[in-house]
């Protein structure tokens, strides 16, 4: 084997690796959104994880990018780890489907036009030739994203041939047959195949190596054996780094994979092996070929599956032995190994935007009913924290977007949704802040036993429920995501607006009078302020729906068609909250 030989061989292995990242990503990328809800039916079920692990892994090609991700689900707080040992045996079952496809490396045509159409060398250039034309002539992303798809499974299978190729010589050397011979040897065809797979991190490209060196017909069924269970365990080095600097329940997941390959393992050879010892099989002394290995390499999944799914609980209470709880609670972060599927990195950013508000209708809604029916501790405390918390969102959810942006390639839709998340993100956030000054507002009243005038009590009853309306409207506009949600945020806000100069004129006047005090004027003024600023951060969100549901992408155009709408819906809506929260007292009358 001369040194061209080896360039061809680890030229091929680069064409290999490059030829299924292509088609990794492509897939996932055309799945999109649909990963994501998948794996969130993965819920308690742990045969339904089996089988949506199994689709999963098929669709994108890879176990240890299944199992990366799986630790960036539960260290974001999107599965639980029980959720996720289902979806782990049912990754390296799918796993499989790699040595199948592969193993067309090994049909022999014979000159029959059919298997001639199934040769490696034949199809993947084809394919290639299909993905090409997709992505120059196609204008559509899905198109594009399609022929990619194509063209890396072609790269893949031209590796591959190279690397056959590359093996041809040593069909005549001794010394690669005692080499061979050596994995004989249980143990050390085991620490070959963990070792290899381990440095190039893909068990897919190391069963791939092995396939290239069968078709030498040295390669035995009991030097190839231990080197595939070897190659099993050596898969999960991915996952042993990916779990670096996550969370107790993440670290746990990468502990139940390799638990199952290594105890799978152990199970196998105790057995395997005594059997042999015991019976002689003569199999394991002859030549195996391409298909043979893509044979046990499946068995070894799916038996390891049958005997080891039974005990998921025990896998997880062994994962929760090695890896200690501590006493700190465990923050769930937007994990970065989700970018690896940008759409669902993406999807995982909404959820936590939506955490996000969540949090901030609970601080309103107690901060406003604070200075409706009195102050309370309790609530005080929750607001202040819940305000420390909704300022990590915007902080995480922002630069996690900005990463995400600015270093991966997103579909017109994530690239929408992003963009959506990151204009929104600050104005959820003013309003907790608002939260917090309307608490801190009621707590002034109390430490200084401030009560208001009838007359500044009565406007704050009729502000504060209008001030209510008009947030939650802002937040269902954004969950809805329709324009016309968004359009009917416009008239309360003119109202608010109107009731906050008209208050304020009124306290002037009760200033003028005698009837409030300077030091009742701050507060007031205050609480009025942060009436105004939630009705106006209210309507900025109902903007950034509206530009983005009408597809208008004018920062403008939420008040240009605002002021145009001269309709009877548009100014029915204003009596209706005119006379609902203005005039209520003389409707009252």
């Amino acid at each position: 084997m001369d040194i061209f030989s080896f360039v061809q061989l680890f030229g091929g292995l680069a064409f290999f690796l490059y030829g299924m990242k292509l088609l990794s990503d492509s897939l996932k990328k055309t799945a999109g959104g649909r990963l994501e809800r998948l794996l969130r039916k993965a819920t308690d079920n742990p045969f339904k994880g089996l089988a949506i692990g199994s689709i999963i892994t098929i669709a994108i090609q890879s176990s240890s990018a299944m199992t990366v991700m799986l630790v960036g689900f539960v260290n974001s707080g999107i599965m639980d780890l029980g959720q996720t040992i289902g979806v782990i045996f049912g990754s390296d079952i799918g796993t499989t489907l790699t040595a199948w496809i592969l193993s067309l490396s090994g049909i022999n045509s014979n000159d029959n036009i059919f298997l001639k159409l199934l040769e490696p060398k034949c199809f993947s250039l084809i394919f290639a030739l299909i993905g090409i034309l997709l992505i120059m002539a196609s204008k559509k992303q899905k198109k594009k994203e399609i022929g990619t798809m194509l063209l890396g499974f072609a790269i893949l299978m031209q590796g591959m041939t190279m690397m056959s190729g590359s093996m041809a010589p040593l069909r005549e050397m001794d010394s690669f047959t005692k080499i061979l011979t050596a994995f004989n040897n249980p143990v050390l065809g085991v620490l070959a195949g963990m070792i290899v797979t381990g440095v190039i991190q893909s068990s897919a490209a190391a069963i791939g190596i092995l396939q290239s060196i069968s078709l030498t017909g040295k390669l035995t069924w009991g030097m190839a054996i231990p080197i595939i269970m070897g190659a099993n365990i050596g898969t999960c080095m991915t996952a042993i780094l990916s779990s670096i600097g996550v969370n107790k329940d993440a670290k746990r997941v990468t502990a139940i994979h390799v638990a199952i390959k290594i105890i799978g393992t152990i199970i196998w050879l105790i057995v395997f092996y005594s059997l042999v010892a015991v019976i002689n099989f003569e199999f394991m002394g002859k030549e195996i070929g391409v298909v043979g290995i893509a044979v046990f390499h499946s068995i070894f999944n799916i038996v390891n599956t049958i005997l080891l799914f039974p005990f998921s609980k025990q896998l997880e209470k062994l994962a929760r032995f090695i890896i200690k709880d501590s006493d700190e609670e465990q923050e769930m972060i937007l994990d970065e190994r989700l970018m690896l599927t940008p759409t669902i990195a993406v999807g995982e950013s909404a959820n936590f935007v939506t955490k996000m508000f969540t949090k901030v209708r609970g601080g309103l809604d107690k901060a406003t009913a604070m200075l409706m029916t009195g102050y309370n501790s309790d609530d005080f405390d929750y607001i202040m924290q819940n305000e420390e918390k909704i300022d990590s969102y915007e902080d995480h959810i922002g630069s996690y977007l900005m990463k995400l942006t600015t270093t991966h390639h997103l579909n017109e839709d994530d690239k929408k949704s992003s963009s959506k998340m990151l204009q929104v993100i600050g104005e959820f956030e003013r309003l907790g802040d608002h939260a917090s000054y309307m608490a801190k507002s009621a707590e002034e009243l109390k430490n200084k036993n401030i009560n208001f005038s009838p007359a500044a009590r009565g406007e704050l009853d009729r502000i504060l429920p209008a001030v209510q309306e008009i947030y939650s409207m802002a937040i269902k506009c954004y969950e809805s995501g329709k324009a016309e949600d968004a359009m009917d945020i416009g008239p309360l806000r003119i109202v608010i607006s109107e009731m906050c100069d008209a208050f304020k004129a009124s306290h002037v006047e009760r200033l003028a009078e005698g009837v409030c005090t300077v030091e009742q004027g701050f507060i007031f003024n205050d609480i009025l302020y942060s009436c105004g600023r939630i009705a106006d951060h209210s309507m900025n969100i109902a903007a950034v729906v509206y530009r983005f549901a009408s597809a208008d992408t004018r920062d403008t155009a939420y008040m240009h068609d605002f002021k145009q709408r001269k309709d009877a819906v548009s100014e029915r809506a204003y009596e209706k909250y005119l006379n609902k929260y203005m005039n209520a007292d003389k409707a009252a009358e």
